[in-house]
């Protein structure tokens, strides 16, 4: 069993269970197969399983490594967003919805998405490789969000909080009357607020 399903923590983790999205932060095995490091790229992106019929042996020596995300909402929470290769339509739609929910920044359609992803890149990991959270209130946060409940993760979703796991959602529970710790990068959480709805199995 590989090490190469993500959390929303943005974790890498062994598991079993199939992922349903594909992901790249670099080379971060070696020859063993073994994790080294939990990103080389600012480009944390997300890809679609099959791709114009390419076909490559996983965790190969030398080669990207290829992480796996139960669904869209956890790629975000871990701090990937959509690859313009093989998902240039939500990729678009993605740059669109973050300049127009984050207009402080003063960026424009012009704007490279590598000044994006240096934004991405301060929201999710901090100097030390741990996961960077805020506080909010579950109440105000859009569907796709996760938050952080007693050290679990948990999506946002129709006004309910659902327990993450890597083969699935768990029971819907109310949520709580408390600030929690928001697993979603802000910068992305904007970005569903201005209209992105991320893809969650159901």
């Amino acid at each position: 069993m590989l090490q190469n399903r993500v959390n929303p923590f943005g974790s890498i983790i062994k598991t079993s269970a199939r992922g349903r999205l594909m992901g790249n932060r670099g080379l971060l095995h070696n020859e063993k197969q073994e994790i080294r490091r939990p990103f080389k790229l600012n480009a944390w992106i997300t890809c679609v399983l099959e791709f114009k019929d390419r076909r490559r042996p996983v965790m190969a020596p030398g080669q990207y490594t290829e992480l796996f995300f139960m669904d869209e909402a956890t790629s975000f929470a871990a701090g990937h967003r959509p690859c313009f290769e093989c998902r240039r339509l939500e990729a678009s739609a993605f740059k669109t919805f973050w300049l127009r929910g984050n207009p402080e920044y003063g960026f424009n359609s012009k704007t490279s998405i590598k000044v994006i992803d240096e934004i991405l890149q301060k929201e999710r990991i901090d100097q030390h490789y741990k996961k960077v959270t805020f506080q909010g209130d579950p109440v105000t946060l859009p569907d796709g969000t996760f938050v952080a409940f007693r050290n679990e993760p948990y999506l946002i979703k129709n006004g309910m909080m659902h327990p993450w796991s890597a083969e699935g959602y768990g029971r819907a529970k109310l949520l709580p009357q408390e600030k929690l710790s928001v697993l979603t990068p802000k910068s992305i959480v904007n970005t569903f607020k201005a209209g992105y709805l991320p893809s969650f199995i159901e």
